[in-house]
């Protein structure tokens, strides 16, 4: 078998764009050698593989820094409308190759590289991805960040410089173990630090209300020091800025409360305000209602606000006064966008400074702040949305309180007014939760506070205007619209599969790049031979160097003429790697029935992170674990079935398992999934879908054919049916039993191995009985107590309750293609044509 191609020797071999210049060449090489002499002060007999990366790293930032200056100086010039995306996370992965592709760096780099006889893959692999980020949401405003500067808008990505971002997964025993993501262990390249723009931050203290106006005093100071990154656009001279804070204490931190004796006391204690930007927090889609997150929250929107009315005031062009005072023009000049609800303290805090600080009119001040802010929700679940409690803003941020409290009630006023007599809908509207513990509902303050609300998918949309945020809904419809997520092709295409961005470019141009509608140009192709057979080709060649990678790193050997099937994202119960688990298990139990039968070969890939509180979802991650510790050593299986649990998922794992993927799990239960944007990742490097009508899929379904990928399951409305109804104990009961008759045929093996086997022993699993091996695993059941940790036992039963009546195995079997050679689906980015193939039909159980 030929050894998987380079992404450097694949460009060198079939790439019809960019050829490198010798000029080029020979200037990167001499920028190179500079910075290892004058910036990392080595020579080429000391140098690490890492000093490498970093002179080859500012080898490219010279590149950006003449490019970044200009722009925010034309910026100044003609000041534009400025878009502020303030969002707790940024999920940027790594810097070097993006920046080499959207400048058109990377021939001249790959050459200049391999002359000095060093591998460009090799030092883009010593990078560590800025994982400052859970999941979707994080990579939704990086992927956000790249477009707007590939579109030329005047835009700054806010958040906060997360000295340890997302946990780094290790897989011991089977179980997910966390350790601390110390990224910036060796420095940052990329960042510049702007100590000059350094901002104060205030907390806790008390309000004043005086003759002069209001004033929040005795307050404890924590400064917010911005460094910046550059975010260049694709081929455009444009470079925008992701600005990130980090928490300092000032020099006088607490030395004021202390004696000349515990002076060591009170530096030390510097750390207290320094925490503020130590760690991201590592829930996705879960409320953690701790003091610390909420001081995150004020942290990045006091500093960004200062920061965002600074340059409103200091803009030059359109303005003949030396600064700007009147705040009429704030929202003809600022547009700032609220990712979830994380930074709704953006509204009350623009109150504040509009009436406290700059002594605007309370109305004038609130109509400005609702034409200036907008929110994108983030998720219809429950105990995701944030609740804050009353006491908790009492104490750190009274002002704020006051402020919110006020808000409110003009809008209940106004509700009443509309609805009188309707103590309910005052009660369901209001921005305050009452109980024994008040609550402020930061989702309805984002939503009164706020000209624009958005959902991320129109399924999503649909629900957030029906269901999450109804009675809003109905009082300002026109508030209400959808903006389905969306991916950049530059990283999740040309960066991450060079091989069929060229393929493609060579039929249809480059214009696709930026501008992803002109991959319906490829209509035109579906019956070319040569071109399918090209993508055929790239796709064999990803899948080679992904085996090999896996083979390397998780010394399991995998059959690369298989079917990749995989699933990868955060561990939840409504995402279903439950149901993805219990299906391999049905395949091997098939192969192990008959195992002379011809099947079509299948590697299932599952990765991603729990939430280290998340009892439930390690509860999965180790039954994946353990499963596929049985599938991978039965010699009955051979390489007709593989389990590979893939640790420690992150952006630069994904830009190596999607292009090899052959089919994507999309498989969360229907209304759940409030888009998903990796079901649009595997689709344009040629994966099909198998999956439910939820998030993003629905529209991917109407634009490709419903024909062309592989749905089963409930619909939202089935499910909220089945909610209404109630779960039929009977079912229930029976679906122990279909597991267990996936098990019998090899009872011994598995005893030890699978957490759920002394569940599903126990004859009243239904009822309650605990298993000796996982206990958590019974507790999904919704008939018992709640499970330990984070699980949430509502969404377990709609995964049990699927495996029989939703027909996930038929849906499987249609996406298993033929075992012959000249027999297997090949996928069009444009649209999923299946162009070759026929379908494997199986019997259900």
């Amino acid at each position: 078998m030929a050894a998987p191609l380079s992404d450097g020797e694949r460009r060198k071999q079939i790439s019809v764009r960019g050829i490198a210049g010798l000029g080029d060449v020979a200037e990167v090489r001499k920028s190179f050698n500079r910075h290892l002499h004058f910036t990392l002060v080595k020579d080429r007999n000391v140098a690490t593989p890492r000093d490498y990366y970093f002179a080859l790293a500012h080898t490219v930032r010279d590149h950006l820094v003449g490019r970044w200056i200009r722009t925010q100086q034309h910026y100044y010039e003609r000041d534009p409308k400025r878009i502020y995306y303030l969002s707790l996370e940024f999920y940027m992965g790594r810097t070097l190759q993006n920046t080499m592709v959207n400048l058109g760096l990377q021939n001249a780099c790959d050459e200049a590289i391999y002359q000095l006889g060093l591998d460009l893959e090799e030092l883009e692999e010593i990078e560590e991805d800025a994982g400052l980020g859970n999941g979707g949401l994080g990579r939704l405003a990086a992927c956000f960040l790249d477009s707007m500067a590939t579109l030329g808008l005047a835009a700054y990505g806010y958040g906060i410089r997360y000295e340890f971002g997302i946990f780094n997964q290790k897989i011991v025993d089977g179980w997910q173990v966390e350790e601390a993501d110390d990224w910036l262990r060796y420095g940052n390249p990329w960042e510049k630090a702007r100590p000059e723009y350094m901002l104060p931050v205030h907390f806790y203290g008390r309000v004043d209300h005086t003759p002069e106006g209001v004033k929040w005093v005795d307050t404890q100071v924590v400064l917010a020091m911005p460094y910046d990154t550059p975010v260049p656009g694709y081929k455009n001279n444009t470079v925008n800025t992701m600005r990130l804070w980090s928490a300092k204490a000032p020099n006088d931190f607490n030395l004021q409360e202390f004696n000349v004796g515990d002076y060591i006391e009170a530096v030390l204690d510097r750390n207290l305000a320094e925490n503020i930007s130590r760690v991201l927090y590592p829930n996705d889609n879960f409320f953690e209602g701790k003091e610390l997150r909420l001081k995150q929250e004020y942290f990045v929107v006091a500093a960004t606000l200062q920061d965002i009315i600074r340059r409103f005031k200091s803009s030059k062009f359109g303005c003949r006064d030396p600064v700007r005072t009147c705040f009429e023009t704030f929202p003809d000049k600022v547009a700032i966008q609220l990712n979830d609800t994380h930074p709704a303290l953006s509204i009350p805090e623009l109150m504040r400074i509009l009436v406290d600080v700059e002594k605007v009119d309370w109305d004038k001040a609130w109509e400005i702040t609702k034409r200036t802010c907008a929110y994108t929700n983030h998720t219809v679940l429950p105990e995701a949305l944030e609740r804050w409690p009353v006491s908790m803003f009492e104490k750190l941020l009274p002002r704020h309180l006051e402020i919110i409290y006020a808000l409110n009630q003009m809008h209940l006023d106004r509700v009443a007014a509309l609805y009188p007599g309707d103590i309910d809908r005052l009660r369901r509207m209001s921005v305050i939760e009452e109980g024994d513990c008040k609550r402020i509902n930061m989702a309805h303050l984002c939503v009164i506070g706020s000209h624009a609300v958005n959902g991320v998918a129109r399924i999503h949309s649909d629900i957030v205007k029906n269901s999450v945020f109804k009675d809003f809904y109905e009082l300002e419809p026109e508030k209400f619209q959808n903006k389905t997520n969306g991916i950049t092709p530059r990283r999740w295409l040309l960066l991450c599969n060079p091989g069929l961005a060229d393929v493609i470019a060579e039929k249809i141009g480059e214009g696709f790049i930026t501008d992803l509608s002109q991959l319906k140009k490829l209509l035109d192709f579906i019956n070319n031979e040569t071109f399918i057979r090209d993508v055929a080709k790239v796709k064999q060649e990803n899948k080679l160097k992904f085996a090999a990678y896996l083979e390397e790193q998780y010394k399991v050997k995998i059959n690369p003429s298989s079917m990749f099937d995989v699933q990868v994202k955060r561990i939840h119960e409504y995402k279903r790697q439950l149901l993805n688990c219990l299906h391999a298990i049905t395949l091997y139990n098939r192969i192990r029935s008959d195992p002379s039968k011809s099947f079509v070969p299948r590697t299932i890939m599952i990765g991603g992170k729990a939430a280290p509180g998340y009892h439930m979802a390690k509860m999965i991650i180790k039954l994946i674990t353990s499963v596929g510790e049985v599938i991978n050593n039965d010699p009955y299986v051979g390489d007709k079935l593989k389990v590979i649990f893939l640790e420690n998922y992150r952006v630069s794992l994904a830009e190596k398992v999607i292009p090899a993927a052959d089919l994507s799990q999309q498989i969360s239960t229907a209304g759940t999934e409030a888009s998903g944007t990796g079901n649009m990742k595997f689709m344009v490097n040629g994966a099909l879908t198998i999956g439910t009508m939820d998030g993003a899929n629905v529209e991917m379904a109407e634009e490709a054919g419903e024909e062309n990928l592989f749905i089963f399951g409930m619909r939202v409305e089935d499910v909220e049916a089945l909610d209404r109804k109630g779960l039929v104990l009977g079912s229930v009961q029976r679906v122990p039993g279909l597991v267990r008759w996936g098990y019998r045929s090899c009872h011994d093996r598995w005893e030890g191995h699978c957490p759920l086997w002394a569940a599903l022993e126990q004859d009243k699993v239904a009822g309650g009985a605990r298993g000796s091996l996982c206990p958590g695993l019974v507790n999904a059941w919704p008939i018992t107590d709640a499970a330990p940790g984070l699980s949430i036992s509502p969404y377990s039963h709609l995964c049990w309750v699927q495996v029989q009546c939703t027909g996930i195995l038929p849906a499987a079997a249609r996406a298993a293609p033929g075992c012959g050679p000249d027999q297997q689906w090949v996928f069009l980015p444009s649209r999923p044509w299946l162009l070759q193939g026929h379908c494997e039909h199986a019997h259900v159980p």
